[in-house]
Parts: structure tokens; C-alpha cells; sequence
């Protein structure tokens, strides 16, 4: 009945002429052309239908112009509403299908001030809120992406600046560091992305939904009205839910990262993602998981925190007047007469320099001292470190460094001036592959440091 062009009226078509239609039935659920439009409002049997403009009718919805006033399978008017079924029924459906349903009313009474009820209000205003929501996650989430990009440019140039004061030794690890960076940034993009293009789709589908209630509220009958609402409301329920699992389910979370109050004069491994700072205001040691990102435990000193060492099963903490031994299985404490700068473990002893005396001493775990040895070519005395075989390395203010052997008795300079140390003043060894870092200052008038890996 209808062309690409015009809609033709039904009682026209039917009487094989092409009339335009301008109006529609919502009761006969036909068009109507000017003429036939006025003998149906003057027809008893029409005359207090209600009628629509065809370009009104045009206007509804897809999914509302397939709801009709009539049942399909019996051609009969809907008169009743089965509420068990949410459906409205015709009185031979009631016959066929509906025998057993209880609650059946009246379809009148049930569409009777659908349009200006209070559910439509309310469905009005959820339909609003649901926008905003999804409009607020999404600023939200592009805010995100910017903070994202903000701070790996920041570790970017941080990863650059130090580039600049380290050996050709470690120009791997800046390859390796910025590569972990850009792949854990551009993860964080790519989920922040793919959350967003769901977003975006249910807000448009909530914007579409926004649009179709419009239309209903001018143009819909009472019955496509009611049925439509119900609808409706599933899918507001369904975006509301799916906006608070987001938020329950911690993707709009920003990442906390551990800091410490306080001054740490050093730091060291201890087993299994764990490490043990120093927080010198507080005499504290604060044993922290890498991975989980928290601190397990803080240990309270009697005494400040120079300078911390552990082998996995002890952990000393050493000061200028005295050190205390912790056992890690039952975190026993034992206070030892043994005052270092610098300490470091080694197969049951304590190993500890002393900066103004200029000497290294090695002691039991029990404190008792084993031997002490002092040395011309050791002088200013830096960070000390011990090899696989015992033999202990110290970083000399003297611009060298030495290795006492594992008797304290004699000692040997294997790197100097000449071979580029200058002021050396921390140092460390890779037992397993045997592998010695050192840092040290670049020049004289330089405030930067730098750092040189050796093969021991």
C-alpha cells in the first residue's frame, strides 16, 4: 500500500485507487485519505477513534509499528491483559492458551493514564541518569589515557637522564627498561580503549532510547506505551548494573604506589620479592613485597639505622655504637657490640667497616670479633661487598679498590685511579655470575655519579 514516495490510503488501495493517506486509526489501524478520514469521524461505529497524522505514524519507532491493537492469530481485538504471561490476549487466546492464568484483567484498565503515570517519569529520569553515567566513566577514562601518556613521558625522560651517567655495560638495561614501559602503558591504553568502544556503544544505544520515548510519549497508543516501557526498563536495569560492576570491580581505580616517609640510608635484598629499607627518623627497618607493593612488617631498633644487610635467614642492622641480629624465622632479636658504617653477611659472620679508623673487621654472629684489619692503601673507607669465596672488596676514598682475604690478613689494590675509579663509595657483587658494580664520581667538577660493572 505504501510507495517510496507516499502512503496510500487502506480504503482506497482496497477499492483499487491510490489515494494519498494523511491520517492513521490506532483502533481500525488503517490510513485514511481526506475524504475517507471524515466518513469514518461520521460513522458510529468510529466516530470517537482516535486518529494520528500518517507522517506522526511514520515518526514511531520500528518496533512500535509492528505492535498492533488486534491479536494476530485469532484477527480479534485485545481485550484482557495476562499478567502471568505480560502479554495481552484476545478472548479466544484466553479460551486456547490462558485456561490455567489467574491473573487476567481488563486491557482498558490496565492502559487507562499509562502516558501521564509515574513510571513514565521515573523511566524518563533513569534513562537520563544511565546518560550521565556513562558521559562521566567516559571523561572519566579519556582523563585517564592522558594521565597515562603524561606520566610515561615523565619515566621516559627520568630513563634518558639516567642513561646519560651510566657505563656501556648498562646501555641494555635503559633498552630493556623503556620496552617493559611502553608495553605496560600501551597494555593500559589498549584495555582503557576497549572499555571505552563498550561505552560508547551502550551510551548510544541509551541515546537511541532516549530519542524512541520521546517519540512515544507524543505518538505511541497506551498499549505500545505500556509494553514498550517494560522493555525499557530491562534495558536501563542491565546499564545500571553494568556501571556498578565497573565500579565494584575496580577498572576505574587509579594504581597506588608504595612510598616512605622519612629518610633511608639503605637498603637490601632478603628472599622471595622482599626487601628491607632503613627509615632512619623513625629507627625503623620495614621489610616490603615487591610484588604485592605493601609493607609486611616494621622492625623498631633501640639504636639508629646505618646500614642493613641479610643472607635470607638473619637480617643486621648496624650503627657507629652498635648492631642488632635478626632472626627471620621467629624474629628474634640480639643486640651485638658490633659498630659499622657499613655491614654485610657471609656465611654465619658479620662483616663491618669503620669510616674515621680506616679498618674492616669481621665478627661472629655472636659478636665476638674474629679479626680486624687496617691497611695503608685503605683509607676513607666506602661500601664493602664479599665474592663467593669469601674474599671481601672495599670501595677506598683513596681512589682504589681492595680485596682483604677471607683471613683478614692480607689485602691486594686491584683497581685504581688509573683504571678510571674516582672516590668510589658504594659497591656490590653477583655472587652467582661473579659480576661487580661500583660507583663512583665522573670528574671533579661533575655533581654526577656513575656506575662500572666489572668481571671478578
Amino acid at each position: 500500500m505504501a510507495s517510496s514516495d507516499k502512503t496510500i490510503c487502506t480504503l482506497c488501495y482496497e477499492d483499487g485507487s491510490s489515494t494519498e493517506a494523511v491520517t492513521w486509526c490506532t483502533e481500525c489501524e488503517v490510513f485514511l485519505c481526506g475524504d475517507c478520514g471524515k466518513h469514518h469521524t461520521k460513522s458510529r461505529a468510529s466516530k470517537d477513534h482516535k486518529t494520528m497524522a500518517s507522517k506522526d505514524y511514520h515518526s514511531l519507532p520500528k518496533f512500535m509499528l509492528e505492535i498492533s491493537n488486534q491479536c494476530r492469530d485469532h484477527n480479534k481485538k485485545f481485550e484482557l491483559y495476562c499478567s502471568s504471561h505480560a502479554c495481552p490476549c484476545c478472548v479466544q487466546c484466553v479460551t486456547e492458551t490462558h485456561k490455567k492464568c489467574q491473573e487476567m484483567q481488563q486491557l482498558s484498565d490496565i492502559l487507562k493514564q499509562v502516558k501521564s503515570s509515574a513510571s513514565v517519569q521515573l523511566l524518563e529520569q533513569d534513562l537520563k541518569d544511565v546518560k550521565e553515567n556513562f558521559e562521566e566513566i567516559t571523561k572519566y577514562l579519556n582523563c585517564r589515557i592522558e594521565t597515562s601518556n603524561i606520566q610515561k613521558q615523565k619515566a621516559a625522560e627520568k630513563i634518558r637522564s639516567i642513561r646519560k651517567s651510566i657505563d656501556d655495560h648498562l646501555k641494555k638495561i635503559e633498552k630493556n627498561i623503556l620496552d617493559d614501559l611502553e608495553s605496560k602503558q600501551s597494555n593500559i591504553k589498549s584495555k582503557i580503549n576497549t572499555l571505552l568502544q563498550q561505552l560508547t556503544q551502550r551510551a548510544n544505544e541509551i541515546s537511541q532510547l532516549q530519542s524512541d520515548f520521546s517519540k512515544m510519549t507524543q505518538y505511541a497508543t497506551e498499549l505500545q506505551m505500556y509494553i514498550c516501557m517494560r522493555e525499557i526498563e530491562k534495558t536501563t536495569s542491565k546499564a545500571a548494573k553494568y556501571i556498578d560492576d565497573l565500579k565494584s570491580g575496580g577498572n576505574l581505580e587509579e594504581k597506588k604506589h608504595r612510598t616512605f616517609d622519612g629518610y633511608s640510608s639503605d637498603t637490601c635484598f632478603v628472599r622471595n620479592n622482599t626487601v628491607a629499607f632503613t627509615i632512619v627518623s623513625e629507627k625503623q627497618i620495614a621489610l616490603v613485597d615487591l610484588e604485592k607493593n605493601e609493607i609486611i612488617k616494621t622492625v623498631g631498633l633501640s639504636h639508629t639505622c646505618c646500614s642493613v644487610a641479610s643472607d635470607g635467614q638473619m637480617l643486621v642492622i648496624s650503627s657507629k655504637e652498635k648492631s642488632t641480629l635478626v632472626n627471620l624465622s621467629d624474629e628474634s632479636h640480639t643486640i651485638l657490640k658490633v659498630s659499622a658504617n657499613c655491614v654485610a653477611l657471609f656465611k654465619g659472620n658479620i662483616y663491618g667497616t669503620l669510616i674515621v679508623e680506616n679498618k674492616v673487621c669481621c665478627y661472629k654472629s655472636t659478636g665476638v670479633l674474629l679479626w680486624t684489619f687496617m691497611h695503608q692503601d685503605i683509607d676513607k673507607i666506602g661500601g664493602l661487598a664479599l665474592d663467593k669465596n669469601g674474599f671481601v672488596y672495599i670501595a677506598g676514598g683513596n681512589n682504589s679498590i681492595v680485596v682483604v682475604s677471607p683471613d683478614g690478613k692480607n689485602c691486594k689494590t686491584i683497581l685504581s685511579k688509573a683504571d678510571g675509579i674516582k672516590d668510589p663509595f658504594a659497591i656490590d657483587i653477583n655472587r652467582e655470575i661473579g659480576m661487580m658494580i661500583v660507583s663512583r664520581k665522573i670528574s671533579d667538577d661533575s655533581e654526577h655519579d656513575t656506575a662500572y660493572v666489572y668481571k671478578i
